[in-house]
């Protein structure tokens, strides 16, 4: 533990800033909560991570789940483990949530990503998923479909996580939704006091994405500078955050550095991080200081504005507008990532099916 502290833990005693563990493993969550972990998620690719490290584990539920529906299809039977997976995981954090009168302690369960340009499906299914457990936040993507679901749900009383967001503009426009979906119940005389919506913002995915441009394209840049561009944006996104007073936070994602944290403390957000990079802030000597309010070097920011015209969508509020938002490359890079990882999940539930010589009745 570096210093013989608990990083994660200073800092969630000595600022406003809360981290969650970025997967639903019931194992995971439980050590994380123990210091200090308010939160949890799951995706495509979290849940197929998870099926993997524990299919001992879950074989048998999932032969269950076969037997008793014989006419089902994979699909049907893999988002029943995802909604079993959420719930084991919520039931976690249910004493969060009831402590923090429903602002922390949620579990966020993330609706199929094949529906990312059906803004009406992901509004039927993650109407459906809040009803699996009350302390949850709904995964949407911030596609023109998913915004649209945003605000949809927002006015149903749904707390929304809008994720797959990169950018200022995706960040801006989810923010917009919510509000506006939430200034519709409320003009209705219906309750929001519960509702708890987030943004998340895939700092590291950001980086990934303009290290392939630079890559494709030839582009000679500090290395360093790469580093930066996620932190950087997030930055922006947050201080607009703060300026306008929205009621969604802003949730960090998709860990690369230490920056990706450190970088972020004392502000009023969530830092959803994988367990693997808890552990290695918690083993790291990283100062627990405020640095939310320090800002990029101006250089780095000019550098990445002149070479890398993405890095000028991702920064400038205007830099893109809704219509936009499917076609820009780390959006189009993520959505066939987590589809890949649905699908791989689904395989693995169909070899179960199919190869399982009890289910057989070899």
């Amino acid at each position: 533990m570096g210093n013989g502290k608990n990083p994660l833990h200073e800092m969630t005693l000595k600022s406003p800033t809360e981290f969650w563990n970025d997967s639903c493993s019931t194992a995971e969550l439980s050590d994380a909560i123990s210091y200090g972990a308010t939160g949890g998620t799951t995706n495509p690719t979290i849940v197929e991570q998870v099926l993997k490290k524990e299919l001992e584990t879950w074989k048998p539920k999932i032969t269950e789940l076969v037997r008793d529906n014989p006419a089902a299809t994979e699909d049907f039977i893999s988002w029943r483990i995802i909604e079993t997976l959420g719930v084991n995981a919520a039931k976690l954090l249910k004493p969060v949530y009831d402590k923090n009168k429903g602002r922390n302690g949620r579990l966020s369960i993330q609706t199929n990503p094949k529906f990312f340009r059906d803004a009406k499906s992901i509004v039927e299914q993650a109407v459906y998923f809040d009803t699996l457990y009350p302390n949850n936040n709904i995964k949407v993507p911030a596609t023109k479909a998913g915004i649209e679901a945003a605000g949809e749900l927002s006015y149903r009383g749904v707390s929304v996580n809008v994720t797959v967001s990169f950018t200022v503009p995706q960040c801006i426009a989810a923010a917009e939704a919510v509000e506006q979906g939430m200034e519709r119940r409320e003009k209705e005389g219906k309750d929001v006091s519960l509702m708890s919506p987030v943004c998340a913002i895939m700092v590291g995915r950001l980086d990934d994405w303009l290290k392939v441009v630079a890559a494709k394209k030839g582009i000679v840049t500090n290395p360093g500078y790469l580093e930066w561009a996620g932190v950087a944006t997030a930055k922006k996104a947050y201080r607009l955050f703060k300026e306008r007073g929205y009621r969604t936070r802003l949730l960090n994602a998709a860990y690369r550095n230490h920056f990706h944290w450190s970088e972020f403390i004392g502000g009023d957000m969530s830092m959803t991080i994988p367990y693997e990079w808890q552990r290695k802030f918690n083993a790291s000597d990283v100062e627990v200081k405020n640095r939310i309010d320090d800002p990029v070097d101006p250089v780095i920011i000019a550098e990445l504005e002149k070479k890398f015209p993405d890095f000028q969508r991702a920064y400038d509020e205007k830099g893109m507008k809704p219509e936009e938002f499917d076609g820009f490359g780390a959006t189009r890079r993520t959505l066939r990532a987590f589809l890949k990882s649905y699908d791989d999940l689904v395989s693995v539930v169909r070899g179960i099916m199919i190869s399982d010589p009890d289910v057989k009745g070899e």
